[in-house]
């Protein structure tokens, strides 16, 4: 095309801006551009707009120079404020940048300059305000667009949403939904997103099922939203729907299969995880950091550990996530010297472990029941520049204290430099219920129960360290209180197994205790038509049963 048409000297420097590929080169042109004088105003003038865009957006980008070009312009236009803010509500996502008001203070020397935002402004300075969850600024700025005769158009009013959306706004975000004349599906992946982070999957499926055009994005939300919100099994659905799905604009991604194999992890479905495996191979995808880190954690989670080290092996590159998700295999399957072996061969790699590695190394510990190893991790992680947190220190109390080193545990929660949460003393506890150290286990249970009143596990536990030191007038005195105080297991408990590739779902129908009752009631009715059951009750309360064979 160039070179069948002759070109003026304004398209070809600015042909040439657009073909930069680095600062200095920049620079250069600019200084042909003051340097000629055969420029009109409006040829400058759209030559030094195009050079800023160029520095500020492009991928040889600088935005000191940028703001050098912009400080230097005398008079600068709308379009010109709109490239620098939106240069600056990019540069956040870009670098974390810390100075992120930059382009709201541009925003206002705009304003002060008598000049109005358009339709590309505020959408940018919607963005900034989304990052910094700055929902008062954007309310402002909600007013502006109504102001200036802008809150029709749909950019802006995407960018509402997500705001409102991002903040926790549910409903003002959902109000702007309905009144919109024109939704496109950034409007409608806006609301799922939203809804999805605060746990509303309910209305997010429903805004779903009412989509008419569906994208990626749409479905990487519902099927990543489900997964995490607890409910694996309908995301594997999605995801099938998704795959059986005759459309080429809207195929699995990486962040779709990472999201299914998460699915399968969860539910410890070795099938759908080794179709899923099989149809990325099919797909063609890129086999990378995230999808390899995904596998394993997946064949892990299935209990197959030596597919998931094969997977991990095959991985070209692994970074501290993918050491991670296979150390922490080995530490869930109780192989703590495989663990530490390749916590070596990690650290040999150049690779830094870093705070959940630890958490897996010393769970690796306290189920093996290696305290001098626990120790030594414990201490290693300043080493790597890694204070201890709650979990740590939860991890080394279950060490402790499973090995019934009781004062120990007390001295390191004591030592604590932050505040013990429910995990350190629930570990502590949960040593005293297996040791059966019943005055210790006493104190932390009612320290537990004065925590948090209303948790039915704290009374369960005590239930258990009574009924185990036989204490039964206690274990019916801390039922009475549940009793009274209207504490019950809400969620009954539930279970998934995988049979032929089909997921199956079943829990308790009733009150544990009703379910337990009748299952006992049952087996002694079977019981008692192979065996005579004699009880006598002792002085004591107790109760010793003869069987004697019919």
């Amino acid at each position: 095309m160039l070179k069948n048409q002759p070109l003026s000297l304004r398209n070809t420097i600015s042909y040439l801006i657009r073909e930069c590929k680095s600062t200095r080169q920049l620079q250069q042109i600019h200084t042909q551009i003051i340097a000629l004088p055969n420029f009109s105003q409006n040829d400058y003038d759209f030559l030094i707009k195009r050079l800023l865009f160029s520095c500020a957006l492009s991928d040889s980008r600088s935005y000191s120079y940028a703001e050098a070009i912009f400080l230097g312009i005398d008079t600068p236009t709308l379009s010109a404020y709109n490239i620098m803010i939106r240069a600056y509500a990019s540069r956040i996502s870009d670098h974390g940048d810390s100075h992120s008001c930059e382009c709201v203070i541009l925003y206002k020397r705009m304003f002060r300059n008598g000049i109005a935002p358009d339709c590309l402004t505020l959408p940018f300075l919607l963005k900034e305000c989304t990052r910094r969850l700055d929902s008062c600024l954007g309310r402002s700025i909600h007013g502006q667009a109504v102001k200036f005769g802008l809150y029709n158009n749909v950019y802006v009013q995407n960018s509402l949403i997500g705001l409102y959306m991002t903040c926790g706004f549910l409903k003002s975000g959902h109000k702007l939904f309905e009144e919109m004349l024109d939704r496109d599906v950034v409007s409608w992946n806006s609301m799922i997103i939203g809804y999805l982070r605060y746990g509303n999957l309910d209305i997010a499926l429903a805004l779903f099922q009412s989509m008419e055009m569906r994208n990626i994005i749409t479905w990487n939300s519902i099927i990543t939203g489900f997964v995490q919100g607890g409910r694996p099994k309908e995301a594997l659905e999605f995801f099938r729907e998704m795959q059986s799905l005759q459309n080429d604009m809207v195929k699995p991604d990486k962040i779709t299969i990472a999201s299914a194999l998460t699915a399968c992890a969860y539910l410890g479905a070795i099938d759908h995880g080794k179709w899923v495996h099989s149809y990325l191979r099919r797909s063609g995808l890129e086999f990378d950091t995230v999808i390899g880190t995904a596998l394993v954690d997946m064949y892990g989670k299935c209990g197959f550990v030596e597919r998931a080290y094969e997977v991990f092996k095959e991985m070209p590159k692994k970074d501290t996530l993918a050491w991670t998700a296979m150390i922490s295999v080995f530490a869930s399957h109780g192989l703590a010297k495989e663990a530490f072996d390749l916590l070596k061969e990690m650290v040999a790699e150049g690779v830094k472990p870093n705070h959940v590695t630890f958490v897996s190394l010393l769970s690796a510990c306290a189920h093996s029941g290696l305290v001098e190893t626990g120790r030594w991790c414990f201490n290693t992680m300043r080493a790597y520049s890694i204070e201890p947190q709650a979990h740590h220190y939860a991890c080394m109390v279950d060490i402790l204290g499973r090995s019934g080193l009781f004062q120990e545990a007390e001295d390191i929660i004591r030592s604590m430099p932050l505040t013990p949460d429910l995990y350190v003393w629930g570990a502590l506890l949960g040593a005293c219920q297996m040791h059966g150290n019943i005055e210790l286990g006493e104190k932390v249970a009612q320290y537990l129960i004065n925590m948090e009143p209303n948790n039915h596990a704290f009374y369960v536990n005590l239930i258990d360290i009574y009924g185990k030191a036989g204490r039964y007038v206690d274990v019916k005195r801390i039922r009475k209180l549940m009793e009274g105080r209207g504490i019950k297991k809400e969620v009954a408990g539930c279970s998934m197994i995988e049979v032929d590739g089909v997921v199956h779902e079943f829990s308790v129908g009733g009150p544990p205790e009703m379910v337990v009752e009748e299952e006992l009631t049952h087996a002694l009715n079977q019981l008692s038509k192979e065996v005579r059951i004699k009880g006598n009750l002792d002085g004591n309360g107790e109760i010793s049963l003869d069987f004697q064979m019919l």
